[in-house]
């Protein structure tokens, strides 16, 4: 959509790489920007600033960050071009030698950039606003208002684990969290908006709790009370860790009002080994348990994985193991991460180095394990109802949506439905593997 500037209003474009944290941090500065009097506008509306706004929790990320500063001095040759996010606190200088970039600004500054860099008047060299990640220790709340169905909402920052793959607790320092009076009102505020559904998010979600280096209040505590702000429909858990999703947290979602049944639970590797050299915080006799905890309460519960391959070390009978383990277990979909070696971390300087062409075989084998998981948990679904929150995603004259535990649905294009709960069967998998239904009735927005 292209949006026009008043004569003589500043234009700036955003970019975001990575997480649904990045994109609700990239929403909350835009709206500063706003507030100053800018106007933001599309990437290729030749706009006069461009904020990109990046990640580095792969190599490919960092490569995508030089890309998109070509793409924007070939957009608008003049316009002024600012670095911010994971990968400018983590090589500030290193981006400050891209050519065409003006300004890097780091995790403690990245909220302050109008106030930083008032005026955007580009100088002969970039200029570098990163302190060291010690200074990022405040909680900047933030939420995405792009999408009318749902918004990302920031919960936590930072984490205080040492994951030994993990470059975030040096992009983004020590763990901290807004307190729950302060996010649900953020949630009060977001419900008087179109917004239908929350996305609690953060580096180390369950981990809410702690403010100024002091655990004051529980992630549990803060769910119980979100499930009472008025005017949102949903709320869902982005990701939660499972030594940190306590029997508590599963059966208040069994029982809540509002919470979805779904969970995303970062796994990893399914070999003991293998989760030792990771550094992780469990085993996996831990996360079956977990697993089985959530299906006995909810059945028809979405859990997704995320899984790691290729990590140093990881032989092919550890790697059968992983495969072995997540075949067996109760789950619906994997988001699975080719290992790569990330600078100033533990396992960059690990022995057991696995082979490009392996890792892509490996990653290759659980993408069609995904696959099968996936069109099993939907078959087990038909048949049944479900709530669906639809959205303005067209297509050859059909829409989508999503329903509370986690099934992508397919339905004839109707603007009335838009933003819209209807209660639903699910009928069939279609060809592009999502489930086609039949309206049963409208679902009144909770109050």
């Amino acid at each position: 959509m292209l949006i026009f500037a008043p004569l003589g209003m500043k234009k700036v474009a955003f970019y975001t790489l990575g997480c649904k944290l990045n994109y609700s941090e990239t929403s909350t500065i835009s709206r500063m920007f706003e507030e100053k009097g800018y106007a933001k506008v599309d990437f290729t509306d030749s706009p006069d600033i461009f904020i990109i706004n990046t990640c580095s929790v792969t190599e490919n990320a960092d490569k995508k960050c030089h890309k998109i500063v070509r793409e924007a001095r070939g957009i608008s040759p003049d316009a002024y071009v600012a670095i911010i996010g994971c990968y400018a606190q983590l090589k500030p200088q290193e981006i400050a030698e891209i050519p065409g970039v003006d300004a890097v600004l780091g995790a403690a500054e990245k909220f302050r950039l109008v106030e930083l860099l008032d005026g955007f008047v580009r100088k002969p060299n970039a200029e570098v606003f990163a302190s060291d990640i010690e200074a990022a220790n405040k909680f900047n709340t933030s939420y995405s208002i792009n999408d009318r169905t749902r918004t990302f909402l920031k919960v936590q920052d930072g984490c205080d684990y040492s994951c030994s793959f993990c470059t975030i607790p040096l992009a983004r320092g020590n763990s901290r969290s807004d307190s729950i009076a302060n996010i649900v009102k953020t949630a009060q505020e977001i419900a008087g908006t179109e917004v239908r559904e929350i996305v609690l998010t953060g580096v180390n979600t369950g981990d809410f709790g702690i403010q100024q280096g002091v655990r004051l209040e529980r992630f549990a505590d803060l769910a119980k009370a979100l499930d009472d702000v008025k005017g949102i429909d949903r709320f869902r858990i982005s990701s939660i860790e499972p030594n940190l999703l306590s029997d508590e947290i599963i059966a208040f979602v069994a029982e809540s009002k509002r919470f979805v049944p779904h969970f995303h639970i970062p796994l990893q590797s399914g070999s003991n080994k293998i989760l030792k050299l990771m550094r992780r915080r469990y085993q996996r006799e831990l996360y079956a348990s977990r697993v089985d905890t959530i299906k006995s309460l909810m059945p028809h519960c979405c859990i997704g994985v995320d899984v790691i391959v290729g990590f140093p070390g990881e032989t092919d009978e550890d790697f059968k193991e992983t495969y072995q383990f997540l075949n067996e277990l109760n789950i619906s979909y994997l988001h699975v991460f080719t290992y790569s070696e990330r600078e100033n971390t533990l396992a960059a300087e690990m022995e057991g180095t696995v082979p490009a062409s392996k890792r892509a075989e490996r990653s290759k084998m659980l993408h069609i394990l995904s696959d099968k998981k996936r069109r099993k948990f939907y078959e087990e679904n038909l048949g049944s109802e479900s709530t669906v929150l639809f959205e303005n995603d067209i297509e050859n004259g059909m829409m989508h949506g999503f329903t509370e535990n986690y099934i992508r649905v397919t339905a004839k294009y109707d603007p009335v439905l838009i933003n819209e709960l209807r209660r639903v069967k699910l009928l069939s998998i279609n060809d592009q593997g999502l489930v086609e239904v039949e309206e049963t009735q409208e679902v009144l927005s909770h109050s």
